[in-house]
């Protein structure tokens, strides 16, 4: 079940939160809101509930361990165990393949490939269980005693399949003691219409340009075509993703969490180093945090730290060399933006540090998009003229003469423009009937355009 569809906006959440309200007990309000996660995770694919109830209890019963012989090297080994066993997982399910097809290759074996299907949501609950035992092993935070509440931590279906990624020790508090007010809802289900009309009205749209001309042979393109088509899937990514940890912060605060941001207009960046503390913030501090500074950080060995973690970072987002080319290709650019092209960046006009941002991250968008590595760089001889297509075409200039008004919301939505005009010029209660207006219109027109639609994933699930 996906967020963005006539089945979960008008069936499964609003008999969710009736049975959440409809009982005052805090306990009671988890009971209830775990049964609700559980029955999400299960609803399209049942099996990998099991697979979900064994990461929670190896970490839950690893973060009593932990706790029990914290400061010692029992501890450790327990919170080492953790990892491997929750890598293992991830492996098994997400690498397997992959592992296998490059063993075949490398030394001409022949062993056959298991076909293993990925669970959804396991690379963000793996990361969110190994924050937690690490934290417990850190002292940050104490080991959770109620196997039901761990468990609801981990399956919180707001953020369960696709984030953000959500850390123990900040919602630990808010599990317990969370409390819920009018304001707080109606921000929420603002948030989450908001979300919804990023995804459906815009991330889809963007989404049909991009395949058009993306998934046409590069020989058949123009160089505006091929310009055009990843700058669509540019604004399909960033407004799914972005749509989706929206929906989740907005369900967060019906139910009384407060989750962290995941997204600040990273397009408005001016360099590679920027653009990263932009976007998807929850996996960029994941990282930061529990890979680069225990390896050294900026202090020794820089270089090398950078490179792991963005091939991880790569290798996370999906078992194809393609993201991994995609991660180290970043962590080469913000490595000589910290020694070199930073202090040049800073000095150049606005404007110019600006294009340089598009331009790098619609390179590392293309090999983000293509899995075959040959398909990627013939793409990228289109864009920059290294070949014998034409320039434009008439298909192109009519397609956005069609789309004008589309293309300047979702340009002007990439920007905070639209936020600052709204905060400067219009008092509480004026802006609070505009947002009605604008919510109901949101709601609407997606309605609309869902019963129209039958397929519409979302990019990250598959990640």
């Amino acid at each position: 079940m996906v967020f963005s569809s006539l089945l979960f906006i008008y069936l499964f959440l609003p008999i969710s939160i009736i049975l959440y309200y409809s009982v005052r007990n805090r306990k009671f309000k988890n009971i209830i809101l775990l049964m609700i996660s559980l029955c999400f995770y299960a609803w399209g694919e049942p099996v990998w509930i099991v697979l979900l109830l064994i990461s929670g209890s190896i970490d839950y019963f690893h973060g009593l361990y932990i706790e029990r012989f914290h400061g010692t090297k029992w501890a450790k080994y327990g919170v080492v165990s953790s990892i491997i066993l929750n890598l293992s997982l991830l492996i098994a399910f997400k690498y397997s393949a992959f592992i296998y097809e490059n063993v075949n290759l490398v030394f001409n074996t022949s062993f056959q490939v298991p076909d293993v299907a990925l669970p959804i949501g396991i690379s963000f609950y793996t990361f969110q269980t190994i924050s937690y035992t690490v934290d417990v092993y850190r002292g940050k935070v104490q080991a959770q005693r109620k196997y039901s509440t761990f468990l609801l931590y981990v399956s919180l279906f707001p953020q369960l399949v696709a984030g953000p990624i959500v850390r123990y020790s900040d919602i630990a508090k808010q599990i317990e003691h969370r409390t819920t007010n009018f304001s707080q809802i109606s921000d929420g289900v603002n948030r989450f219409l908001v979300g919804l009309g990023k995804k459906v009205l815009l991330a889809n749209t963007a989404g049909s340009f991009a395949t058009m001309f993306m998934e046409r042979s590069s020989e058949s393109l123009s160089v505006t075509e091929a310009w055009f088509g990843i700058a669509m899937f540019s604004l399909q990514i960033y407004f799914d993703f972005s749509g989706y940890s929206d929906m989740a912060i907005g369900l967060g605060k019906i139910f009384g969490f407060e989750f962290k941001e995941n997204f600040n207009f990273p397009y408005i960046s001016r360099s590679a180093t920027e653009f990263w503390r932009r976007w998807h913030i929850s996996l960029g501090s994941f990282f930061r945090d529990y890979v680069y500074i225990p390896l050294g950080g900026n202090r020794k060995n820089q270089f090398l730290n950078l490179m792991i973690v963005w091939f991880l970072t790569g290798i996370w987002h999906g078992a194809s060399w393609n993201f991994v080319i995609w991660g180290l290709y970043f962590g080469v650019l913000i490595y000589l933006e910290k020694k070199v092209l930073g202090r040049i960046l800073e000095k150049l006009p606005r404007i110019v540090s600006h294009c340089y941002l598009l331009v790098v991250v619609i390179i590392g968008w293309t090999f983000f998009y293509f899995t075959n590595m040959n398909e990627a760089f013939s793409y990228l001889k289109v864009l920059f003229g290294f070949t014998n297509q034409s320039f434009a075409s008439t298909e192109l200039t009519i397609i956005i003469t069609n789309n004008i008004f589309w293309l300047v919301i979702a340009i002007l939505l990439c920007t905070p423009l639209i936020q600052v005009i709204g905060k400067k010029n219009f008092n509480g209660a004026i802006h609070k009937s505009c947002l009605v207006v604008v919510n109901v219109m949101i709601l609407i027109l997606c309605t609309a355009v869902l019963v129209s639609e039958s397929y519409n994933p979302f990019l990250y699930f598959r990640f």
